[in-house]
């Protein structure tokens, strides 16, 4: 793979360490802002929210700008957007800066995506993919983890000026190493938003919103789940957040490999078997170790769906594939987003709270197995 596709993957963790960090410090930010719980998971919330409404946005705005200048200027927009993090005096403040660097997720994923796939060798695309999400990969192996160990060891802003300092590293790798890419005829306005006409395309990111969102109900929550109901440390999670994060890149390293001469079996295959783990972890979460080998498998099947999920919107739209990238990448926030206010909705019901999360992720994820059964129906 060319080299510049690691610049992309550097920026990529950088910037999916600033989604997930947050997750394993909600207790420690709700303290110190003087916020509830539930409050401080509105952060990912919000995000997700901003990823959402920035890509259409953004991708608009700047679509005439060159996909290198534009990657650059997202980048360090993201690198700002931490340091406001860190500085944050009060929790709105804190609020509006979390939206600012979601403005720029979206729309970098979706040029980076676009990117990877046209520097890749002949038939090697799908797997140009997995090395950008690798670094979303490494950033729940390494980024998450770390991140809470340096908020629990000195405090929740530390972290947001170390991943500050990866967006600066980035920036400088982009701009020494990736190529000018050839920008092609822009798509008007009005097709670009015409692929959303279409019923496969509209079909891939639903799949990627219920597929993400059962996720993401408990991933948000696995911090005071893990403490209050399998009763490990706060020190322990970053541990287990580790454990899931091995799994994540095991996945998506197969995942993609599978994906590359079985797109959307691979797809089927990583959703069903996320539900299932989603679904033993109502009664898994009770035992450390049961828990800890379920969370693994729970990172492994997730991640396997990301480059196929991915690789399939870029076929069913390959006439806008900046903005269908985009919207997917939209898509997977939404899911974000639905999963988190959902856990959040089931932890603040006295009859449901915490140990409830995971059943009804699985509900969650299962609506995705059933649109994907839909779209190799109409395949």
């Amino acid at each position: 793979m060319p080299i510049a596709l690691w610049a992309l993957t550097l920026a990529s963790f950088g910037i999916g360490t600033t989604e997930l960090v947050p997750m394993g410090l909600l207790p420690t930010i709700a303290e110190d802002l003087k916020v509830s719980l539930f409050a401080a998971g509105l952060l990912i919330t919000g995000y997700a929210l901003g990823v959402v409404i920035g890509v259409p946005f953004v991708s608009v705005i700047f679509s005439r700008i060159s996909r290198k200048n534009l990657l650059l200027l997202l980048v360090g927009g993201f690198a700002i957007g931490n340091l406001l993090c860190a500085w944050a005096p009060n929790y709105t403040f804190l609020m509006i800066a979390r939206v600012i660097c979601a403005f720029m997720h979206g729309t970098f994923f979706g040029e980076s995506y676009v990117v990877a796939a046209k520097l890749a060798p002949s038939g090697k695309q799908t797997s140009a993919l997995a090395l950008v999400s690798l670094g979303l990969t490494l950033s729940t192996v390494l980024g998450a983890p770390l991140g809470t160990y340096l908020g629990l060891a000195y405090n929740w802003r530390m972290p947001f000026y170390v991943i500050a300092g990866i967006g600066v590293i980035a920036f400088m790798a982009i701009a020494l190493l990736l190529p000018g890419v050839k920008q092609e005829q822009v798509a008007s306005l009005r097709k670009q938003f015409g692929v959303l006409r279409r019923p496969q395309v509209l079909l891939a990111l639903m799949m990627t919103v219920f597929g993400i969102g059962g996720v993401f109900t408990v991933l948000t929550y696995i911090t005071p789940m893990l403490e209050q109901i399998t009763g490990v440390s706060s020190h322990g999670v970053s541990a287990i957040l580790l454990i899931y994060g091995i799994g994540t890149l095991v996945g998506n390293i197969v995942g993609a490999k599978l994906a590359d001469r079985w797109l959307l079996p691979t797809l089927l295959g990583a959703l069903i078997v996320l539900a299932v783990v989603l679904t033993s972890l109502t009664f898994t979460i009770h035992n450390p170790i049961a828990a800890i080998i379920t969370i693994f498998i729970w990172g492994g099947s997730a991640f396997a769906s990301i480059p196929p999920l991915q690789m399939h919107i870029l076929e069913k739209a390959s006439d806008a594939p900046q903005f269908a990238s985009g919207l997917n990448v939209a898509a997977f926030n939404m899911g974000n987003a639905l999963g988190a206010f959902l856990g959040g909705i089931v932890i603040e019901n006295p009859s449901l709270h915490l140990s409830a999360l995971p059943w009804v992720a699985a509900l969650v994820t299962f609506v995705g197995v059933f649109l994907t059964l839909v779209s190799l129906r109409i395949d």
